[in-house]
């Protein structure tokens, strides 16, 4: 009886999940196709490009993207640091063009609190509590080239691959051009509109690092998983994976911040949080 009762509760949970992403009206669709983007050409392969929405997913928000050509122009890696820095000191270190902040982490430690795998050698494992509040999906790199992958607790236990990177988070929101099953993450983590950081992968092979600005009132709500799903989904992704939030979401592009750090409570470019690992193309 336990048992079918707890079948029962995880089938609730995925029906209200996908409910919540169809609940996104064909309005918020055509806001997002039809937006103005500012656009910056930085390199061959490789653009940013903005966009200020008066109301989108029931209020203001600020979505920053990098798009990128990976292929053999612009290679992707993990960038770690032994201590704290901001996302735009970490990827001059690493000489990065495109950057963004990676995976969850202890803000007192500075240890990365999600599985992390760098050139092979396992520096972190994913604590237990991640698993049920949103692991569910890594970042592989390889070669210059970046995959996104399921993840949970017996894939972790049973990686063997040597070569690469690998930085878990979550939850994935897209596998297979299709909305992820986040039944298994905590409900108000879910539900609850933050500034949001994500990564994508599109139908094209075309890489998406994006940036949702949040806890700007009057300018920037933030957004919840479903929305960012379905933002991501409208902009072409195949597949999509959440990255660390709130105070850390940074998208960095050239030298320059394209989002709105909100660590210092102003809607400006300087309220970068310190932290450990970043996503970078060079």
């Amino acid at each position: 009886m336990k048992i079918l009762l707890r079948i029962v509760v995880l089938l609730s949970a995925a029906a209200a999940a996908i409910t919540s992403v169809e609940a996104q009206t064909t309005a918020d669709s055509l806001t997002i196709v039809s937006a103005q983007w500012q656009e910056m050409q930085i390199a061959k392969g490789m653009k940013g490009r903005v966009a200020a929405f008066p109301s989108l997913y029931g209020g203001p928000q600020y979505v920053s993207i990098v798009e990128v050509k990976p292929r053999r122009r612009h290679r992707a890696d993990i960038g770690v640091s032994r201590k704290m820095i901001s996302t735009s000191q970490l990827a001059r270190q690493h000489r990065a063009l495109a950057a963004i902040n990676g995976s969850y982490f202890n803000m007192k430690v500075g240890n990365s609190v999600c599985f992390l795998k760098l050139d092979g050698e396992v520096l972190d494992s994913t604590m237990r509590s991640e698993f049920t509040l949103r692991v569910t999906g890594a970042v592989r790199t390889r070669h210059g080239r970046l995959k996104i992958i399921p993840w949970d607790r017996a894939t972790e236990q049973s990686y063997r691959k040597r070569h690469g990177s690998v930085l878990a988070s979550g939850p994935l929101m897209l596998q297979g051009g299709k909305y992820a099953d986040w039944s298994m993450c905590t409900q108000s983590f879910i539900d609850t509109k933050h500034p949001r950081s994500a990564i994508v992968v599109t139908k094209h092979h075309r890489v998406l690092l994006i940036t949702v600005d949040g806890r700007a009132e009057g300018k920037a709500i933030g957004m919840s998983i479903p929305e960012l799903a379905h933002l991501t989904k409208v902009l072409g992704g195949e597949t999509a994976l959440n990255l660390d939030g709130g105070g850390s979401t940074t998208l960095y592009l050239d030298g320059d911040i394209l989002n709105h750090p909100c660590d210092n409570k102003q809607f400006d470019h300087a309220g970068e949080r310190p932290i450990p690992n970043i996503i970078y193309f060079n």
